[in-house]
């Protein structure tokens, strides 16, 4: 089934998404991030997910989330859901005028043990980093909504 932009612009003007949201800790802590090239919230950094699709199941979601966003070199196991969040955005993702975004996030935490990989941007962000949390709170170009996952709201 090929992507019909139109008719995906008139589904997030009438429903809420579901997405994943992925919390990676690499073992001194940090978190990565990537500067989102996309409606809503271009120009941040935001923690990496994606949305749930039509028929989907959770797990299935996460793993494909997982290897989209990160690549092979983190793990499928271990990630572990950390609540349920809303995001609310006055924009979209196509730029259409008067269609807010309205998402119900399930994000998903994973403390890697060794190592920190590379992650490569995908085609939704220019660049990837990892910050402490101390560091990502403090930024002005981190987004509230990445920010709220380690404030406790």
């Amino acid at each position: 089934m090929q992507f019909d932009s139109k008719r995906f612009v008139g589904l997030v003007d009438a429903m809420p998404l579901v997405s994943i949201d992925l919390l990676l800790h690499d073992p001194e802590g940090r978190v990565l991030l990537g500067r989102r090239l996309n409606r809503p919230a271009a120009g941040f950094w935001f923690v990496p997910g994606g949305r749930v699709l039509k028929g989907e199941r959770l797990a299935d979601a996460l793993a494909r989330i997982v290897r989209r966003e990160l690549g092979p070199a983190v793990p499928l196991q271990g990630w572990t859901p950390a609540g349920a969040y809303e995001h609310f955005y006055d924009d979209n993702f196509a730029g259409v005028a008067d269609v807010s975004t309205h998402y119900v996030v399930l994000p998903h935490v994973l403390h890697l043990e060794w190592g920190t990989p590379e992650i490569v941007p995908d085609d939704q962000h220019d660049d990837m980093m990892w910050l402490s949390v101390p560091e990502l709170l403090a930024r002005d170009d981190v987004h509230a909504y990445s920010k709220a996952y380690f404030l406790g709201r």
